[in-house]
């Protein structure tokens, strides 16, 4: 008998449990799965306080909105802050990773009454359409009563309705289809302030680009005119493309910001030097406006919006270079190594 076989047999006999059969191996035996560590849940308990007074609104030992408490202060008229007189925290800001301890205190300041700024768009844009239109049929109690419902005999006063209908044809199309808001709301008071820029200056220049005593532009004639509506159509396209690419950086819903490059556009080109191309294109399309009509209130309509749209465009470019370390150096704000 060979002696490796019965030592072999001896010991599978030895290690079988009860009810196996010799010579068979046993069956595997099944373990316990190991439990998954529950993860740690941080409680936290936050006292709201007004911002001027001081006064505490409520304190929150549990997941509830503050407008629960108080119905008035809906989420999109709500600003909370760490400090009084600080910045307002963003939407995706957690809790958890603010500097502050399991018990926190925040402050709240109440920002009005809102308005989508779908809303204010389309109203700031709807009503310069319309104003101009009826300048340019001459409504009556518009201009003298012989006037009504007359045209003008120069050829530019059409050309400039066509041009200025189309530019806020654009604008209200683009907030339709185009533009993503990062934010939905603003106040509503801002609509009455908006409007009455945008409004009033229409109706200016209008008044006196339709005016039965017009005269179009005499030193360079035609020539000027059709110089100036090549400039207002390249700015128009230009400034089209630009909220083009602008809107494919932020996916639909979201929040994200990107650092603006060129694309296979050529308009977009432009980024290599500016930081906000629209604002230069918008520029460069009342300046042509300007040119085309040679009126006065266009001037200072277009001037108006230079400032204005500087003010923006440093204020986005201060916060380009504050987030992105890598934002290329050579761009100026609005105008390229000038301004």
């Amino acid at each position: 008998v060979d002696m490796d076989t019965v030592v072999l047999e001896g010991a599978t006999h030895k290690k079988a449990g009860p009810g196996s059969v010799p010579g068979v191996p046993a069956p595997p035996v099944k373990r316990p799965k190991a439990k998954k560590a529950k993860k740690a849940v941080v409680f936290f308990e936050v006292e709201i306080l007004d911002a001027k007074t001081k006064d505490k609104l409520c304190f929150l030992d549990k997941v509830r909105p503050l407008h629960k408490y108080y119905p008035q202060w809906y989420a999109a008229r709500q600003s909370i802050r760490l400090d009084p007189k600080g910045k307002s925290l963003k939407d995706e800001d957690v809790l958890q990773h603010l500097p502050v301890g399991t018990t926190a205190t925040f402050y709240f300041r109440d920002l009005g009454a809102q308005i989508s700024w779908v809303t204010v768009f389309l109203t700031e844009y709807g009503g310069p359409l319309l104003l101009y239109l009826m300048f340019y049929f001459r409504v009556p109690f518009i201009y003298a009563p012989k006037y009504d419902f007359t045209t003008s005999k120069h050829w530019v006063v059409h050309l400039a309705c066509m041009c200025h209908s189309f530019h806020y044809l654009k604008r209200l199309l683009e907030t339709l289809f185009v533009h993503r808001f990062s934010h939905g709301t603003m106040p509503l008071r801002n609509i009455f302030k908006n409007c009455t820029y945008y409004w009033g200056f229409a109706a200016w220049m209008a008044y006196y680009i339709n005016h039965p005593l017009y005269t179009p532009p005499t030193i360079y004639g035609e020539q000027q005119v059709r110089i100036a509506l090549v400039i207002f159509l390249f700015c128009q396209v230009g400034n089209f493309s630009i909220h083009i690419a602008l809107r494919n950086l932020r996916p639909p819903g979201s929040k994200t910001r990107k650092i603006p490059y060129p694309t296979k556009n050529p308009f977009t080109w432009i980024f290599l030097l500016v930081s906000c191309p629209n604002y230069t294109y918008e520029l460069g399309s009342w300046f042509g406006f300007t040119l085309m009509t040679q009126c006065l209130p266009v001037a200072f309509f277009t001037a108006v919006g230079f400032i204005q749209m500087t003010v923006w465009a440093k204020g986005k470019h201060r916060s380009y270079l504050k987030e992105f370390r890598d934002y290329p150096p050579l761009r100026s704000p609005i105008l390229p190594f000038v301004l």
